[in-house]
């Protein structure tokens, strides 16, 4: 009924929704004397404001129509090639022709907990210019009928498998976030029935592989409510007329309000900026802001059957770390898994995936050896980070490159595990990331001499010699001049990733250095920064 309500109310505010449109663009009108006014402004604002709180965000568009190919710019062509009733798997066919040195061949696998693939558009425009990039584009449940069955978790496992199938082998995944469980699963299953098509490498990012560490507000709610409670709270039928109607779900809009009750002080801020923003012409800023809530308020309906169990099995049970997942009544045993290489990522700052329970793959993988494994833990970003922004693009990324081309091949027979072994490497860029008996793995942490350097100067662990890539035109943040950049480049600091993620010691540290006279808190420049950077957890 509630769904119903819902619906209802969204049809109810289309008359205002109308008006709101209609008298925006009345004062938005160049002929409109108002319309150069501030109170023009304020009303076009404020009814913009309205128009867009009140609309249906359908599915975006990936929208990448070219990208560049070792220097070169190409073409780029989304196709659907593989399609279930749940699930399309896309294909960015960029028109290179013939390669002497084929690029490596990726799926990554989108999360299915109410955003679209989209959401991972920042991670396939970074890693498409260096690789075949396939993704998995899961359906709204909504808008399939009740007659194509149900999904739960043991599909999505067999739709990972069927898709290894389809695109060959020495396929790598990609798994962000949810789906880094069936991931893995998947993975534990093709390799104990000596399937050859499973993944050479399988990177886990920021999944919730074993929620017991570092437990988040997240895990939290879902451990403490018995299942009966999810079933009789938030599964709801899909109305008339939709396509999937009587179909019992987790509709989207509730998944909704979930996410932005986390955060709900940063999307209020962000909102009452857009409307500034509006008000001044600052046309560059609304628009940033449109092209991240045009994607964050995007959101589909999931099957009862797959949340519930996804729920269940994943962070009431805790049945992967505990050995007890079973997959079609068959015990997965991650332990099975010796021929693909493991790579895991997790974000400092992520309130939604606690630190080290996307490592924990490490230790459920007991016969995998230590120069297949490696795990990197990014300072600074949160969720988000993890999979997108100027971090993931400029840190992440190659790591994530680095790791699938020293493995771009799964061994014919998996490499012996030495006795009494279980190190895992630090994905380092440039660096071997597969350390051997003879050379023992690397600390987690930086080396003595930069941590030494820290200590003494906080500054140490941000400045760059040299910028990274294209450095940031640091005048857009409001306070820094061309000068003020220049004293900025000067002492190391070229992007604004650098001033996002400067901490309290950091910041007096540039204070003193550059005489700022706290000008770096007063401006709000991290603030700022983070937005420029393109980090949705700051949000």
């Amino acid at each position: 009924m509630f769904y119903q309500l819902y619906e209802f109310n969204h049809a109810a505010m289309s008359p205002v929704r109308a008006m709101a449109d209609m008298t925006r663009l009345y004062f938005q009108n160049p002929l409109n004397p108002l319309t150069h006014t501030p109170v023009g402004r304020q009303v076009a604002a404020g009814c913009e404001m309205v128009e867009r709180l009140t609309r249906r965000y359908g599915k975006p568009e990936f929208g990448l129509p070219e990208t560049t190919v070792s220097g070169v710019k190409v073409q780029v062509r989304e196709e659907i090639v593989w399609s279930k009733p749940f699930c399309n798997l896309l294909h960015f066919d960029r028109k290179t022709g013939p390669q002497k040195h084929p690029d490596p061949k990726i799926l990554v696998i989108a999360p299915m907990s109410g955003h679209y693939a989209t959401l991972l558009r920042g991670t396939v425009e970074t890693l498409l210019p260096k690789a075949d990039i396939y993704i998995t584009d899961w359906i709204d449940a909504r808008m399939v009928p009740l007659a194509q069955g149900h999904f739960d978790l043991d599909d999505y496992v067999d739709y990972i498998i069927e898709m290894l199938h389809y695109l060959g082998p020495n396929t790598h995944v990609l798994a962000v976030c949810q789906p880094s469980v069936p991931a893995l699963a998947a993975a534990a299953v093709m390799e104990k029935h000596g399937d050859p098509m499973s993944p050479a490498t399988l990177t886990l990012m920021g999944g919730p592989i074993d929620t017991r560490i570092n437990p988040t507000a997240v895990n939290e709610l879902a451990e403490n409510k018995p299942i009966e409670w999810f079933e009789n709270n938030v599964i709801m039928k899909v109305p008339f007329p939709q396509p999937g109607f009587m179909r019992d779900v987790y509709p989207g809009f509730l998944q909704l309000s979930g996410f932005m009750s986390m955060n709900l002080d940063r999307h209020v801020s962000a909102h009452r900026d857009y409307f500034q923003h509006l008000v001044a012409g600052d046309g560059d800023s609304a628009e940033k802001h449109r092209d991240f809530y045009d994607e964050y308020l995007a959101v589909m309906d999931l099957t009862a059957e797959f949340y519930l169990q996804t729920v269940d099995t994943v962070f009431i049970q805790h049945a992967l770390p505990k050995g007890t997942y079973t997959h079609r009544g068959e015990l997965v045993d991650c332990g099975a898994i010796r021929r693909t290489a493991l790579l895991t990522v997790e974000g400092e700052k992520d309130d939604i995936t606690g630190r080290g329970q996307t490592k924990a793959a490490h230790d459920l993988c007991t016969s995998l050896a230590p120069e297949m494994q490696a795990h990197y833990m990014q300072p600074s970003v949160g969720h988000y980070g993890v999979f997108n922004g100027s971090r993931f693009r400029s840190e992440i990324a190659p790591r994530i490159l680095d790791f699938i081309r020293s493995h771009m091949m799964r061994p014919e027979k998996a490499p012996p595990l030495p006795r009494g072994t279980s190190e895992i490497a630090e994905a380092t860029r440039g660096e071997d990331t597969a350390p051997t008996a003879k050379a023992p793995a690397k600390a987690a942490g930086p080396d003595a001499g930069v941590a030494a350097a820290t200590m003494s100067d906080p500054l140490a662990a941000i400045l760059l010699a040299e910028p990274q890539g294209v450095a940031d035109d640091l005048t857009a943040i409001t306070g820094i001049g061309p000068k003020l950049q220049t004293a900025l480049n000067g002492a190391g600091i070229f992007h604004y990733w650098q001033i996002a993620g400067l901490n309290e010691a950091q910041i007096e540290a540039l204070d003193g250095k550059l005489d700022f006279r706290g000008r770096i808190a007063r401006d709000g420049w991290i603030e700022q920064a983070q937005k420029l950077a393109g980090e949705p957890a700051e949000h």
